[in-house]
């Protein structure tokens, strides 16, 4: 017979918080296990064994629900650890059943298996993968309240609450699917490292994606936008050039141009790897590229644009700030050209998949170009515009009434 107790030991002085142990029996062995909770006296009670929560006493109820929380969820993992130590042929000790239970308990609950998963991406060099990891743990946290959760209390429900959370809050379906497939990729890593059983709790919310609205613009604004006369403002004037630019070069994403250092060009070819897949790219030099380069290329900088100023300091944070600085004048600019939606950089990409497909381009060749790993996401680009096409198709037809 195994019992596992929660028990309290007060404080020695009186009104101080006492702790919270597990009394672990096997064998009349009898060992105990440590908790980081604290509670004082009044909360609780010894008859039952369990915490007593005063619902007037809003300061301590949060706290107290999430030590009950954290609790259920050690008595779960005590529960796993005892039906896998039975169900083997070997035998065990107390001592066992203790250790196991400190090595599983040490990082299951979401907030610290995050914590550590973004820590270690970063210094394995995937920075992209870290942020988008460390912006899902931060709208989870504002959910949660600051209140962490172990995996085992992770459920549909849990889920179903925090899609309607992000709901609330008019996200886009798109950006609710961000969230939950990065949430959903923690916990089966969880899963593979032995934290806890897989119950697929994500069955129930959106983690597919919806074709996204257009974000490309025609041709005539794009010749419009070369054509305008910015000489009034050179922060504006280097916004329009970063867009035409990443035009110029295929949709190059703004990260990859940040980066770009002159020996990437070499007998008018410039060879780049993609930030985001690795993949290596190779692009025809043109006049139209040379003739904005030569506008902002410092003498003294390794690098093609002048976007990376400060060599010794923190260049991702450089790219980020002239990235925000870049949409902001770009949205103004278009507005003045009287652009319904808001031009940012990422326009650039979609604009040259969307026009190279109006003037035939083969879909394959278009992939090849953006340096897509699939056509499958240049379908994807180009959703918007195949709509259009169908949409006159529709009109024509209609027109023959």
């Amino acid at each position: 017979m195994i019992s596992i107790k929660l028990k309290f030991r007060p404080s020695t002085i009186e009104g101080k918080v006492g702790s919270l142990y597990y009394q672990v029996i096997y064998k009349r062995k009898v060992r105990q296990v440590a908790t980081n909770f604290r509670i004082v006296q009044s909360e609780w009670d010894s008859a039952i064994e369990d915490i007593v929560i005063n619902l007037q006493d809003a300061s301590r109820t949060n706290y107290l629900y999430y030590v009950r929380h954290r609790i259920e969820s050690d008595k779960k993992i005590f529960k796993r650890i005892i039906n896998k130590l039975t169900l083997s042929d070997s035998p065990f000790t107390v001592d066992v059943i203790v250790d196991e239970f400190q090595k599983q308990s040490s990082e299951v609950t979401l907030f610290s298996y995050m914590d550590d998963l973004i820590g270690k991406l970063w210094r394995q060099g995937q920075h992209r993968t870290s942020e988008t990891y460390k912006a899902t743990l931060n709208s989870f946290r504002r959910f949660r309240e600051g209140i962490d959760v172990c995996f085992e209390d992770i459920d549909s429900e849990l889920l179903v609450s925090y899609e309607y959370h992000l709901r609330s809050k008019e996200l886009s379906p798109n950006t609710i699917s961000f969230y939950m497939k990065r949430l959903r990729a923690v916990y089966n890593n969880a899963v593979e490292d032995g934290y806890v059983d897989n119950r697929n709790p994500f069955k129930k919310v959106f983690t597919s994606s919806e074709k996204t609205v257009k974000r490309a613009i025609q041709l005539k604004y794009i010749r419009q936008l070369k054509d305008m006369d910015l000489s009034y403002s050179a922060s504006k004037s280097f916004a329009r050039d970063m867009f035409l630019f990443s035009f110029y070069t295929r949709g190059m994403s703004f990260v990859d141009m940040a980066y770009l250092q002159k020996k990437n060009l070499k007998d008018d070819v410039l060879t780049y790897r993609r930030k985001k897949t690795g993949q290596l790219l190779s692009i025809r030099w043109e006049p139209c590229m040379q003739k904005i380069v030569n506008q902002y290329s410092s003498l003294s900088s390794p690098f093609l644009l002048s976007v990376i100023k400060d060599l010794t300091g923190n260049t991702r944070k450089q790219y980020h700030n002239a990235l925000t600085l870049i949409n902001r004048n770009l949205k103004a600019i278009g507005k003045e050209l009287g652009l319904v939606l808001p031009l940012t950089m990422y326009v650039a990409r979609h604009s040259w998949a969307s026009i190279a497909r109006n003037e035939g381009i083969p879909l394959s060749v278009i992939s090849e170009g953006m340096g897509h790993d699939s056509i499958t996401t240049t379908q994807i680009y180009l959703a918007s515009l195949e709509t259009q096409v169908i949409d006159n198709a529709n009109k024509k037809i209609l027109k023959l009434l």
